[in-house]
């Protein structure tokens, strides 16, 4: 594993422009040594703690662009829902939001092969229509994210030394 190394300056101006960006100087670093790319090649250059991050970066991204489906739909459930995105949550300090992952995985296994299917534009949209029961969970993140993000700030903050060396 490589060893990810964060300016200190960049965490610096950061943390002063507060705690998306904090969080982001880790997520962009994370994301320029995958090539933005997570697969079999890119996942042994990060630690658990590192796609952990990563994982609620692209989380956030997606469901706040266009919810689980969208998130589903961009490859990433495999990456969120089969790997321990949910239990790292929980040991990072957002129980809540580790219940949320939970709930939209088991919708997400039970109906896996339907949800990853390749499918057009007119198809994806519909994709909002039959899965609804997405929405309640949607509603919920856009609830707690503000709290989250700033849980995970304050985790990140207090250890460091698991998210990246400070040079």
């Amino acid at each position: 594993m490589e060893t990810i190394k964060i300016a200190d300056e960049a965490l610096r101006k950061g943390a002063e422009e507060g705690m998306d960006e904090f969080l982001k100087v880790f997520t962009d670093k994370y994301l320029e040594v995958t090539g933005g790319h997570i697969n079999a090649e890119t996942m042994p250059l990060l630690n658990g703690h590192q796609h952990s991050l990563l994982g609620y970066h692209i989380f956030r991204e997606e469901v706040n662009e266009g919810g689980f489906v969208q998130l589903i739909q961009n490859g990433y459930g495999p990456y969120i829902f089969d790997n321990p995105f949910a239990k790292a949550m929980r040991i990072f300090g957002v129980k809540e939001f580790s219940k949320l992952v939970y709930a939209a995985k088991k919708i997400y296994d039970e109906n896996k092969a339907d949800l990853e299917k390749e499918r057009d534009d007119d198809e994806f949209m519909a994709m909002y229509e039959q899965y609804e029961v997405f929405d309640e969970l949607e509603e919920q993140f856009m609830d707690m994210e503000e709290f989250v993000t700033a849980k995970l700030a304050e985790y990140v903050d207090e250890h460091l030394e698991y998210f990246g060396e400070i040079e």
